[in-house]
């Protein structure tokens, strides 16, 4: 069923196109009389607006989109409703997408909302080599890295210190006394896992001990079922061999490690003290509640829609259009934008105690 145009609307009213317009737009300048009329017409007829079009024929849009590695990790989901409330507050309407750690399907993500003129988007990008960013600059659409920094300070960012994060763990682990700890993540090469794992190595430094009193145990991804894959595998060496305490680079796989641990008769802290990151709800509710290294997702996913909102609206200050191809960006040396950082903490929990 074709849906109901304004001129029908008009039609069924006795008034003029305008005077309809009016009545959507500028209600005040209509006569109360005209302005019953046009909206006894619009419920009979089920009229609806087209309110993208209008937008684009404004040359504005009230959508932000923010863009996820992975929806399914309850870390994104947080952080997204910190990012919704902020977006709506501001009149806008936030689309959510998930790359699901593919650079193909992030950029298919970013090019139909480059199509659909979305006012900007918050990306925590799969990539964050020179080559990608440097790729991402090139969109004409305002854009904010989430948990990401740019090494060249060009793309704006919101981010924890992730560094600070993995020494608070492995500081922790330190000070009750471990002297073999296990560090749980991977891929090697993504930037949450290089900087946590720095930091780990930081805090054995600072205490003045030996490189190898971390075993680094490298996983694929940083899911659920390669956590209780880790756990077995942990279960299987004898002391003293076996870590005394584990370091997991992300909650997901530390209650994966704390399940399989607890199935193979291995207790924790017990036997091994456990340590997660991001501080996700499951945390504090598992069997035996979980210790980790919290970041404030609430407080992420509200910076990186309120720095997007400036940005959008300094772009609209310098008369660039968000029209494809009316705007080299890269006639002028990028100028530095803000990078955000904010600090971890570590939540002691029975895990680790």
């Amino acid at each position: 069923m074709a849906a109901t145009s304004i001129k029908e609307v008009a039609a069924r009213a006795g008034v003029s196109i305008g005077t309809v317009s009016n009545v959507l737009n500028r209600p005040e300048t209509v006569t109360e009389a005209n302005r019953l009329r046009v909206q006894a017409a619009i419920e009979e007829l089920g009229y609806v607006r087209n309110e993208s079009a209008r937008q684009l024929r404004m040359g504005r849009s009230r959508f932000l989109a923010l863009v996820v590695l992975d929806i399914a990790n309850p870390f994104f989901t947080d952080l997204a409703r910190g990012a919704e409330l902020t977006a709506d507050s501001g009149g806008h309407t936030l689309l959510l997408c998930s790359s699901a750690e593919d650079v193909a399907r992030e950029r298919r993500h970013l090019e139909v909302l480059r199509q659909q003129r979305v006012a900007g988007i918050v990306l925590s990008p799969v990539d964050t080599s020179a080559e990608r960013l440097s790729e991402l600059r090139r969109l004409d659409v305002p854009l904010v890295l989430l948990d990401r920094s740019d090494p060249d300070g060009v793309t704006a960012s919101v981010s924890v210190d992730d560094v600070e994060g993995g020494r608070l763990a492995v500081a922790h682990l330190l000070a009750a006394g471990h002297r073999r700890i296990a560090v749980v993540g991977g891929p090697r090469g993504l930037p949450q896992v290089d900087r946590r794992t720095a930091g780990a190595r930081r805090a054995v430094r600072e205490a003045g001990l030996p490189a190898d009193t971390l075993v680094e145990i490298d996983v694929p991804a940083m899911h659920l079922d390669n956590g209780r894959a880790v756990g077995a595998t942990l279960e299987s060496w004898g002391r003293p061999e076996r870590p005394t305490a584990v370091f997991c680079l992300n909650d997901l796989l530390a209650l994966g490690v704390l399940q399989e641990a607890g199935r193979r008769g291995l207790t924790v802290p017990g036997d091994l003290a456990l340590v997660g990151y991001d501080d996700i709800e499951f945390a504090a509710a598992a069997a035996v509640p979980l210790t980790s290294v919290r970041q404030p997702t609430d407080l992420l996913g509200r910076s990186a829609v309120e720095l997007l909102l400036q940005r959008a609206a300094a772009q609209a200050g310098t008369g660039r259009t968000v029209d494809a191809g009316t705007v080299d960006l890269r006639e002028d040396p990028p100028a530095p934008e803000r990078q955000v950082v904010h600090l971890p903490e570590l939540v002691v929990r029975a895990s680790s105690s």
